[in-house]
């Protein structure tokens, strides 16, 4: 059995705003899943950073997770209220962290997934509820270790990225990403 990945829309954009959004899809090996919610958070932001295309094209991430409960919903929107901060006149502001955060904890066929985010909030929530998180630095580690890419062209990716204005933590040499 292989461990679903669930991007959230930071990492989306980490990748396409250096037009890399393939290697994320390389990087996930079929394993990519997500929430109707990041979903529609990638599909807002392609006008911004086109090579989110790609990513909705792609077919790697498979069917969106729907919420289909109105239990659901309401645990997602007291997540999204209490700890994220959302407020009522911005329904879908951290609408994506939330619904992750639940489905990755309450759904049986989904317990152990991994979530990688480089939200520093929904970071800490996230591992402080026990799921398994990431960030797009650790993506690259993995891929490193499997061979996909260089430490050096992965050093050279993450801190493109850094200058495309996506903030997330950066090595401070290749050797970090071994």
């Amino acid at each position: 059995m292989s461990i679903a990945v669930f991007p959230d829309t930071t990492v989306f954009c980490n990748f396409a705003a250096v037009g890399r959004s393939d290697l994320l899809g390389e990087f996930l090996r079929g394993r990519g899943r997500w929430s109707e919610a990041v979903m529609s958070e990638v599909e807002q932001s392609r006008g911004y950073l086109p090579d989110l295309q790609r990513v909705l094209e792609g077919g790697w991430m498979g069917e969106a997770i729907v919420l289909d409960s109105a239990d659901e919903i309401g645990q997602v929107e007291r997540i999204r209220r209490t700890v994220f901060g959302g407020d009522l006149h911005q329904r879908t502001k951290h609408l994506g962290e939330a619904t992750t955060c639940h489905i990755v904890r309450t759904r049986d066929e989904l317990k152990g997934a991994w979530w990688v985010t480089d939200d520093t909030d929904a970071l800490r929530y996230a591992r402080r509820q026990g799921i398994t998180t990431m960030e797009t630095i650790d993506l690259f580690r993995h891929a490193v270790a499997d061979y996909d890419i260089t430490a050096d062209a992965g050093y050279a990716l993450l801190h493109a990225m850094y200058v495309a204005g996506r903030n997330l933590r950066l090595p401070s040499s290749p050797a970090d990403l071994t």
